[in-house]
């Protein structure tokens, strides 16, 4: 691990409790312990709030082109499942495209953030995440790195000696999904990434 990424994991680190995502327009990050059943991830999840152009009619759209611009598939809109998941084999990506939520990620010890239409998150890898609540016209754009077929693994502790081999294989996106270029994920999950 690089000599500056301890202090880097310190500072992203929340205490439990609601986060709302559009406290500010800079990319926010959480990271998540392991838990008994859900594998999390070193990587931060990053929540990039308010990023549509207010001008923009229809979200769900604006969405699903920026990110297959930069590579990353729209694979569904709908709303986030309502108990623990995970991926143990991508990255996965959402824009917030109707609607309220309080989405809890990290698992039962994690941290529930609000998110709203116009926010987006990008979830590493491992990391839980369950919609608690939502209002009625809420659903969200679901991507993935081309050439990605997701896994959906529930939170059960006899999966967690695979799935964290699983992770230990998925590889970091080379551009921050959102820019296409350098951005929140080329400036603290490269940084993060310590294998060979």
């Amino acid at each position: 691990m690089l000599p500056h990424a301890g202090n880097l994991l310190a500072m992203m680190s929340f205490a439990a409790g609601t986060f709302s995502a559009g406290a500010s327009n800079n990319p926010q990050y959480l990271t998540f312990q392991p838990t008994a059943d859900v594998p999390n991830n070193l990587l931060p999840l990053i929540i990039y709030p308010q990023v549509v152009p207010e001008d923009v009619e229809d979200i769900a759209c604006y969405f699903e082109d920026l990110f297959a611009a930069h590579h990353w598939l729209p694979r569904w809109r709908y709303p986030i499942y309502p108990w623990t998941h995970y991926h143990p084999d991508t990255h996965e990506l959402l824009g917030i495209a109707a609607g309220r939520a309080q989405v809890l990620f990290g698992g039962e010890t994690g941290r529930v953030v609000t998110v709203q239409a116009g926010d987006a998150v990008l979830i590493p890898a491992g990391v839980g995440h369950q919609q608690l609540s939502a209002t009625e016209d809420f659903f969200a754009v679901g991507a993935y790195p081309r050439g990605m077929q997701p896994e959906t693994r529930r939170n059960d502790p006899a999966l967690m000696p695979q799935s964290v081999v699983d992770i230990g294989r998925v590889s970091l996106p080379q551009q921050d999904p959102l820019t296409g270029g350098e951005g929140a994920v080329t400036e603290i999950w490269h940084p993060l990434d310590v294998r060979e």
